[in-house]
């Protein structure tokens, strides 16, 4: 692709309403208490028209960003988070789980190598697809369709039912796949109606998608810095590399189920180091200044494992529950140390 490419901040009209181009899904209610930080570049899994660019305007609608910031377009979720890290970039904008494919992989992997980088911010997007072709061209006609891997197992057996003469051929992302049938590399390529339009495609079928209210999570990555602050609707992510024992993850998972926290994802990863070697990826619901959530860290790091904290945020994403309030029960410990007579 020839090198990241920038351009500038496009002025968009985004209130609370509709669904628009650039903005596919509605703005989730309620919407959390957002931080705002002030940043000159954001990178992004490009080229323009993916739905992370659509996320990445999202969630400035949403005020996490102050200001004016460049986007700059990079070719993979990895290459966009290493800008990151190389200072090309202030924070960085990658798809990081599907509803219907599950976790992005090249997200997670990149995650927990190299420099720490820590999310701030998270959004979602209701995800449908277009299938554009050069003018003139019927479904009929199409013999090879372009798609981004992850997008042509969302649509596999729309393209088996309405284009099942056509062979597929994968791209680099849903706007690349565009870019291939405008540079005649594939007759039709499953994308995005903006990436269609940017590009003088024909949309020859429009919201397609093999599972109805599919949605992709999105996340705002930067640098380690302080996480915002606790808002009651938060969510923690941590990498754990544990020894290679038996119990080990039982353990691990020990410490959350003790103290009443809810984990909303678990995935294990391959280490690369040696066959049966994992790392595991937990999110939780909470923040690391819930009293529950920070020992359950604190007994992670001192029980021997290797935790990568990937931050603590306020976030978009319905559901689960909230770590116990102990309040009542630091109360009560503070007045047995007084030596309260009354207890």
């Amino acid at each position: 692709m020839g090198g990241p490419k920038t351009r500038g901040k496009r002025s968009v009209p985004h209130a609370t309403g509709p669904e628009c181009d650039w903005c596919p899904s509605f703005l989730p209610e309620p919407q959390p208490q957002r931080t705002l930080y002030c940043v000159q570049r954001i990178s992004y899994f490009g080229p323009a028209g993916t739905f992370t660019e659509a996320a990445l305007v999202q969630m400035e609608a949403l005020g996490t960003v102050h200001g004016e910031a460049e986007h700059i377009s990079a070719a993979s979720p990895p290459a966009a988070l290493d800008m990151v890290r190389s200072g090309q970039a202030d924070m960085a904008c990658v798809p990081i789980e599907s509803s219907v494919e599950g976790p992005v992989v090249p997200t997670l992997d990149a995650l927990a190598r190299g420099d720490r980088l820590q999310i701030i911010a998270d959004t979602e997007l209701a995800i449908a697809f277009a299938v554009a072709a050069r003018p003139g061209t019927v479904l009929a006609d199409v013999r090879t369709v372009a798609a981004y891997p992850v997008a042509a197992a969302q649509v596999s057996a729309w393209l088996d039912t309405k284009m099942g003469q056509a062979k597929l051929v994968p791209a680099a992302s849903n706007a690349a796949a565009a870019d291939d049938v405008a540079a005649g590399r594939a007759d039709a390529a499953v994308s995005t109606t903006l990436a269609a339009r940017q590009r003088g495609l024909e949309v020859l079928a429009d919201e397609v998608a093999d599972v109805e209210g599919a949605r992709t999570s999105f996340v705002l990555v930067s640098a380690p810095v302080p996480p915002p602050p606790r808002t009651g609707r938060d969510r923690t992510s941590i990498v754990l590399s544990l020894p290679n024992e038996p119990g080990s993850l039982a353990k691990a998972m020990n410490e959350f189920a003790l103290r009443g926290i809810d984990l909303s994802r678990l995935q294990s990863r391959p280490t690369r180091t040696g066959m049966g070697t994992y790392r595991f990826y937990l999110d939780c619901i909470g923040h690391i200044d819930d009293p529950a959530v920070g020992e359950a860290l604190k007994a992670l790091h001192r029980g021997g494992g290797d935790v990568r904290f990937l931050g603590s945020w306020p976030t978009v994403v319905a559901g689960g529950c909230p770590p116990p309030d102990d309040s009542a029960a630091s109360a009560w410990l503070e007045r047995v140390r007084r030596g309260d007579r009354t207890l």
